[in-house]
């Protein structure tokens, strides 16, 4: 690995470590489920912010899948994820939902941020597309998400994985349906 992409990955490890450190100082330590009386009246972007900030619970599925919201803007969202031996398939590669899970952290919650109070969504497709294998030993990556389109019944959005040094690992869009939060 070269100077810069070390730098780069000494870089996202100082800040994933802020942002756990940040959310544990908060008591968002553990996952689970912000209630309706937390997030009554917020944006999507202040409900993601209060995420990232350990405000709210962080998502159960986060732990599951080893995966860490680290950025946030009004349209963006980035994620840090490292393949583990747990996400390999039978063929002793990382498996493909490994991809399309990343890539999906990142689609929807990029939409999520455009939604104004009182919206919700939910993902109806996803298109993946991994361009280069990861493993045991590529190390962290990062999967940036950017809203196109936001509207009142259809958000888009889409997503690249990428490694420290730059190099794509796989890009994907998604189509959200929005609709009024119960």
């Amino acid at each position: 690995m070269e100077a810069n992409a070390d730098s780069t990955l000494q870089a996202w490890q100082a800040q994933l470590d802020q942002v756990r450190a940040r959310r544990l100082a908060c008591g968002g330590g553990q996952a689970g489920l912000a209630t309706r009386q937390q997030i009554h009246g917020m944006s999507g972007l202040e409900v993601m912010t209060a995420l990232l900030d350990g405000k709210l619970p962080h998502p159960y599925m986060a732990d599951t899948f080893d995966c860490e919201l680290v950025e946030l803007g009004d349209g963006s969202a980035t994620f840090q994820a490292t393949p583990q031996l747990k996400h390999y398939n039978p063929l002793g590669s990382v498996h493909g939902g490994w991809y399309a899970t990343l890539l999906d952290f990142a689609l929807g919650c990029a939409v999520q941020t455009k939604l104004p109070p009182g919206r919700g969504y939910t993902t109806s497709q996803i298109n993946v597309h991994i361009v280069r294998a990861a493993g045991v030993n590529t190390g962290p990556l990062r999967c940036i998400g950017t809203a196109l389109h936001v509207g009142r019944q259809v958000g888009t959005s889409e997503a690249r994985i990428v490694g420290p040094d730059g190099r794509l690992y796989a890009h994907g869009s998604t189509t959200c349906a929005i609709f009024e939060a119960p």
